[in-house]
């Protein structure tokens, strides 16, 4: 939870990763894949030619973080449920979802708070998968072990 709320603290300049992308990834060879992407997201056109191909590489890994750190929210949720309480595993699960969406509703409220970010309900609804991901997850896992 720190880390999450030390990331939407941050103002997206500081975040701003396009400039490195192309040390790190060959964005050239991105560019065909990515072309005939085009999608709204946040009343905005999200494609190659509105975010270039920079912009459009760092957009899919800001909604991919997204998920993967309420993923890994919720499934540390549960863990800490299930060793600190006496909670059976279906309500250390329940509960677990239930913090890790209300934590996603804060972390956009906290984002409406920083400078240069703004709040979105669509990436509570990503943070949201992340956590839905990981409950299939410990479902399964708990099932596999019965």
């Amino acid at each position: 939870m720190g880390l999450i709320f030390y990331f939407s603290s941050q103002p997206y300049g500081e975040q701003d990763m396009r400039p490195s992308l192309s040390l790190y990834l060959p964005l050239d060879l991105l560019r065909p894949l990515l072309a005939p992407v085009s999608f709204t997201y946040h009343g905005g056109e999200v494609s190659l030619a509105t975010h270039g191909i920079d912009g459009l590489v760092e957009f899919f890994i800001r909604k991919g973080a997204h998920i993967s750190i309420f993923f890994l929210l919720m499934i540390t949720t549960y863990a800490a449920f299930l060793v600190n309480t006496s909670w059976n595993k279906r309500t250390a699960a329940i509960s677990a979802l239930v913090v890790t969406v209300l934590y996603a509703c804060f972390d956009e409220y906290h984002q409406s708070l920083t400078p240069d970010r703004t709040p979105y309900i669509g990436d509570v609804g990503l943070d949201s998968a992340g956590a839905l991901i990981a409950l299939g997850v410990i479902y399964a896992g708990n099932k596999r072990r019965k």
